[in-house]
């Protein structure tokens, strides 16, 4: 399922996000384009979950604007959760529902037609068939990390956000998640990935926003080694 409507560019201006004691994000522009994949880096504590959040509407900046297409974003609004797809730390799975039973249920939400046939082709591309009528509560870390990413790719999300998705995943999950992105990006969705893992996501990505203590030190393409461009931007940044 794709949306009939394409996502040109999403735009972040001036944003900042405070909390009680610091902030997350400050003064943060940036721009996202359609058919990307944007490696979101940092240390810890850089604002990458925090501006991964605010993309996908669950939470809110303190300061300045999210343009979908050049138009405001509004928190949680449904409209706009329908080109959306999310991975978290926090996998959005019912434990006590089947592998099949979650993502039925989320298909239904998203209003997909032949819920049973869609589900056991995610089950099956994600390679849990074997797997998909028992409850996710016995699944291994991995094996509820793939669920995960068939949850979030359901509604052919033309925005993809990704917080550290490899998490717990072996190297054959690995190599199945980076090529289910890829078709996602070909696709032509826009897609932004906060990641640790530059060996194995190097491959993927388009472009870099590289962020420490809330600021951007780096955005753009790519033109080198990933992992070169990001330890250059850190130190540039630490003088």
């Amino acid at each position: 399922m794709s949306h009939s409507t394409d996502l040109e560019v999403v735009r972040v201006e001036k944003l900042s996000r405070a909390y009680d004691a610091h902030y997350g994000l400050v003064d943060l522009d940036a721009d996202f384009p359609k058919g990307t994949v944007t490696m979101l880096l940092g240390p810890n504590g850089a604002g990458k979950s925090t501006l991964i959040s605010i993309l996908s509407t669950l939470s809110r900046q303190t300061e300045g604007r999210v343009l979908f297409d050049g138009k405001p974003v509004e928190e949680g609004s449904p409209a706009l959760r329908a080109y959306i797809g999310y991975v978290g730390h926090a996998t959005m799975l019912y434990p006590s529902l089947t592998a099949r039973e979650n993502l039925a249920f989320f298909a239904r939400l998203y209003g997909i037609r032949d819920v049973d046939d869609v589900a056991s082709g995610w089950l099956e591309t994600v390679g849990l068939t074997r797997d998909a009528d028992r409850p996710v509560e016995e699944f291994s870390r991995g094996m509820a990390q793939r669920l995960t990413l068939a949850r979030a790719l359901l509604p052919g999300p033309r925005l993809l956000l990704l917080d550290e998705p490899l998490t717990g995943l072996d190297q054959a999950g690995v190599s199945l998640a980076l090529g289910l992105l890829g078709d996602v990006r070909d696709a032509g969705a826009i897609v932004i990935m906060a990641t640790h893992d530059l060996r194995s996501t190097a491959a993927l990505a388009d472009r870099a926003l590289i962020l420490r203590r809330g600021r951007k030190v780096f955005e753009g393409p790519l033109d080198g080694d990933l992992a070169s461009i990001y330890h250059t931007a850190l130190h540039g940044a630490s003088r």
